[in-house]
């Protein structure tokens, strides 16, 4: 694991303009026991979950919209922390962006853990981009 200070905001700054998936992360931990992204929406995120991981989602930048389970969208806007486990169908609209998360998974998210409810709104290619600390 990298030890240190991050500048999330800058490593928010060096996210492109617009991505063809509907978000990109940069990965500062990808431990066996939890990862650590910052990362950027871009589109729309359909309902969808994850099968190997709790998530812990700070919003750094932006406003949106949230849902999570069966209970009402809720609206999000930074400094709040949003808080599912493991197989929760979750999906997020961006209403003022860019929206930026800050996401700590436990254990490990893989790039490729991601099943949407309903299988064309999208694939693991499709909804993520990873791009290198640097």
């Amino acid at each position: 694991m990298k030890s240190g200070v991050f500048d999330l905001h800058a490593i928010m700054e060096r996210f492109p303009a617009q991505s063809d998936t509907m978000l990109v992360d940069t990965r500062i931990a990808d431990e066996a026991s939890a990862s650590a992204r910052v990362f950027r929406l871009y589109k729309e995120v359909p309902p969808h979950y994850h099968v190997t991981c709790d998530e812990y989602l700070f919003v750094l930048a932006g406003r949106g919209t949230f849902s999570l389970g069966t209970d009402a969208p809720f609206p999000i806007q930074p400094g709040q922390l949003v808080v599912f486990a493991r197989g929760t169908v979750h999906s997020i609209t961006v209403t003022e962006g860019p929206l930026v998360f800050y996401a700590v998974d436990t254990p490990r998210r893989p790039p490729t853990d991601v099943v949407f409810v309903n299988p064309d709104d999208g694939t693991p290619q499709t909804f993520i981009k990873t791009e290198q600390l640097s």
